[in-house]
């Protein structure tokens, strides 16, 4: 893998990027600080999710992903400390064809709350997501009492589309979730 090839998305105060091997340790230590922060509002963690060995197969799916035009999946990083990952920004499902839509899925650290990242990292993944990867829809879906997230989503445009009875598996849980979509207003038909 050449990190070269890789999209680097840059905001006034984050970089938001494709992982690497190298990333390995950052990204065992974000998940492990914030384990009980974000269970709540996870699937149920795979067993080997906090080991080394599967972030290695993780990072290089994410690649293939990306590379296959499947998913884009983005840690953020403070462009202050460019080593240190403070969320997570995750474009799945790519659905191309007469769709062109995809899903959203994000978390930011506990102790980074509150400080507009969020909205930061998003706008600009969002953006490149329409322009770069010409995607004329980006779902998102959040559960009712994850009011923050619902705001940050609004904030950005989201439209709220809907109500899904328990609609996902969420630490063991099904949960209820609104869902919501953004478009491309910019869309360019390419063949």
């Amino acid at each position: 893998m050449n990190n070269s090839e890789l999209p680097l998305i840059g905001t006034e105060r984050l970089l938001l990027r494709l992982p690497t091997q190298e990333d390995i340790p950052a990204i065992l230590d974000y998940y492990t600080e914030n384990k009980a922060y974000l269970t709540p509002f996870c699937p149920s963690w795979s067993p080997d999710f906090f080991t080394q060995e599967y972030w290695h197969l993780q990072v290089e799916n994410n690649y293939l992903e990306f590379m296959n035009d499947l998913s884009f999946k983005l840690f953020i990083f403070p462009k202050k400390e460019p080593i240190r990952i403070i969320g997570v920004v995750n474009f799945t499902n790519f659905i191309r064809r007469s769709a062109q839509y995809c899903n959203l899925g994000y978390n930011l650290a506990e102790v980074e709350q509150g400080k507009g990242y969020m909205t930061e990292a998003l706008q600009a993944a969002i953006q490149y997501v329409f322009q770069e990867l010409n995607m004329h829809r980006i779902m998102a879906n959040y559960m009712p009492h994850n009011q923050r997230s619902g705001n940050v989503l609004k904030r950005l445009g989201f439209v709220v589309e809907g109500y899904a009875r328990d609609y996902l598996l969420i630490n063991g849980q099904w949960q209820d979730h609104i869902l919501t979509s953004i478009t491309n207003r910019d869309w360019k038909f390419s063949q």
